[in-house]
């Protein structure tokens, strides 16, 4: 596929799957790319959210590497080492282990994570700039319909 202008016409004939794939491939990038500027990757930032009571984790409870990558399992990528993540956030004083081998959130870490959140809607924003929500409702709407037409199923 190339970049160049082509008329709506010929956009409606171009397959969705290319185009997902790619702007799937192009947000990632960017999002991890802010967030490395930022001093943290996006798996440390997940692994955070996990193990935060008021976020991800119902319960706040530690957590070994394997519980956390099936949580993450719908969004985790494969280059993702969550374990030398980890190793990251427990330098850093954010998480500890146990006897367990559970990570557990620290008071440092949660303030951590409430500061890394505050980063998200100046990315959102730059990746929303000139679009407006009906656009993106409507594109996410479309999107959903054809999971749905492809046999799959919408949270």
């Amino acid at each position: 596929m190339t970049t160049q202008q082509v008329s709506d016409a010929e956009l409606a004939g171009q397959p969705a799957a290319y185009w997902t794939g790619v702007a799937y491939e192009a947000l990632i990038a960017y999002t991890r790319a802010q967030q490395a500027e930022r001093g943290y990757t996006q798996p440390q930032f997940w692994l955070l959210r996990n193990l935060s009571e008021n976020d991800i984790s119902p319960d706040g409870e530690g957590m070994t590497i394997p519980e956390l990558e099936e949580a993450m399992t719908s969004y985790i990528r494969p280059e993702d080492d969550l374990a030398a993540e980890a190793e990251v956030l427990l330098e850093r004083g954010w998480l500890t282990r146990d006897a367990e081998d559970r990570l557990w959130l620290t008071e440092e870490g949660e303030q951590a994570r409430v500061n890394l959140a505050r980063n998200a809607p100046a990315i959102r924003a730059a990746l929303h700039d000139g679009i407006d929500d009906a656009d993106y409702v409507t594109t996410l709407k479309v999107l959903q319909q054809m999971i749905r037409n492809a046999g799959g199923t919408v949270a």
